[in-house]
């Protein structure tokens, strides 16, 4: 039986998932950190409940790579290397040139090279990663799918900013948006879980994580996305603060002598719930303070659920209605309370959340009441899964 293997590729990690084909079954998974540095960590999950963990140096992604590909043989995993016969690599930015997956060639690795400056953390390290297995693995089928690629054929009344235009054509300045492949797969579920074609169907997705963004779909596709340029914009995240007034960064800036780097580092890092709270970037710590009557961290929820509110209703505005709201990622999936939230503050919309099918973690099913006119639905996102669709439907698309 045929492997294919999703590659998840950070500045410094590697996460995988091995499927066994074409029976989608995950046989095993797991993740490289803390590469370059002296010490790296390895855990890979298989069999029943098998896990192999240790601490080792990775000189590079290259050296993960071979390490990955060598205890999948030395746990059993597999028993050649040629079993695995597709490589699928998210992406971070896809930029204007990939409006779908694509099958890796030297005209997609350069195209991925070119974007780096996009997204500096990541494409460098993920395009390390593609060469990395291109070297141990080269007659695998390789797919590279961007996280940008669902929003690229968004509206431009909603893709570009009221910015001189000559910004985009020179710049390819627009709203590139992220969670792309999470967002696909869950409108795809929620479809069939509501039993209606996706081209019929209005809905919202709720990607809520440490890194937070809300699409809205129509007629199958991207209609409009939280984040922008860069994953930076959007709603309130775990250390990310969402939308700003430029303005007010710069005056500040001004009064703590920072530079532009600086400063959005901080707007990356050091704000959101953790700014807000002075708390915890973890919800769930956040929510335990405010229990206690930390009003920092009280705030920091009224904001994070201020904003995601905000978010949906516009894109109810812009939809013209809405069947369906997702909820997917760490917060969407395992957070009864943030869900029952934001039902209950849209229930003039015809929201409404069964406190029993709502009490549960990342379990897939509508959790919506019985008088409920718009569906809230929790749907565990497979990013890894989707990955794998998309080789086999590019796969065949070559043959």
């Amino acid at each position: 039986m045929s492997k294919t293997i999703a590659i998840n590729a950070g500045s410094s990690t590697v996460k995988f998932k091995l499927f066994d084909m074409p029976s989608e079954e995950v046989i095993a998974e797991g993740n490289l950190e803390r590469i370059g540095l002296e010490i790296g960590h390895a855990k890979i999950k298989y069999g029943e409940d098998q896990v192999h963990e240790e601490d080792t140096p990775f000189a590079d992604h290259e050296a993960a790579v071979e390490y990955l590909l060598h205890q999948l043989k030395n746990l059993g995993i597999v028993a050649d290397y040629n079993e695995i016969d597709a490589v699928g690599h998210r992406i971070v930015a896809g930029g204007e040139f990939f409006k779908d997956s694509a099958v890796i060639d030297e005209d997609v690795m350069d195209k991925i090279d070119q974007l780096a400056e996009y997204a500096p953390l990541h494409d460098p390290a993920e395009l390390q990663g593609i060469k990395a297995f291109k070297d141990v693995l080269p007659d695998a089928f390789a797919v590279a799918v961007f996280d940008t690629s669902f929003h690229a054929d968004m509206p431009k009344m909603n893709a570009l900013y009221s910015t001189p235009y000559e910004w985009y054509e020179k710049y390819g300045a627009r709203k590139y948006g992220a969670h792309g492949t999470s967002h696909r797969y869950v409108a795809q579920r929620a479809a069939e879980l509501l039993g209606r074609p996706l081209e019929d169907l209005k809905l919202i997705t709720c990607h809520i994580g440490a890194g937070a963004s809300i699409t809205a779909i129509k007629n199958g596709k991207s209609y409009d996305t939280s984040m922008g340029f860069s994953p930076l914009a959007g709603v309130t995240m775990a250390t990310r603060s969402g939308d700003v007034d430029p303005s007010m960064v710069n005056f500040v800036a001004n009064k703590l002598g920072k530079n532009g780097d600086e400063m959005i580092d901080i707007l990356n890092h050091q704000s959101g719930l953790l700014g807000i709270s002075g708390v915890s970037s973890d919800m769930r710590d956040v929510e335990a303070a405010a229990k206690e009557g930390n009003e920092r961290a009280e705030l920091a929820l009224e904001i994070n659920v201020n904003r995601v509110i905000k978010y949906i209703g516009s894109y109810v505005a812009e939809l013209g209605g809405v069947d369906a709201i997702v909820f997917t990622a760490g917060v969407g999936e395992n957070d009864p309370n943030f869900r029952k939230q934001i039902a209950d503050q849209l229930s003039f919309l015809g929201t409404g959340i069964d406190d029993e099918k709502n009490n549960v973690r990342g379990v897939e099913r509508d959790i919506s009441s019985d008088d409920a006119t718009v569906k809230c639905l929790l749907i565990p996102t497979d990013e890894e899964l989707m990955i794998v669709h998309d080789i086999e439907r590019l796969r065949k698309a070559a043959k």
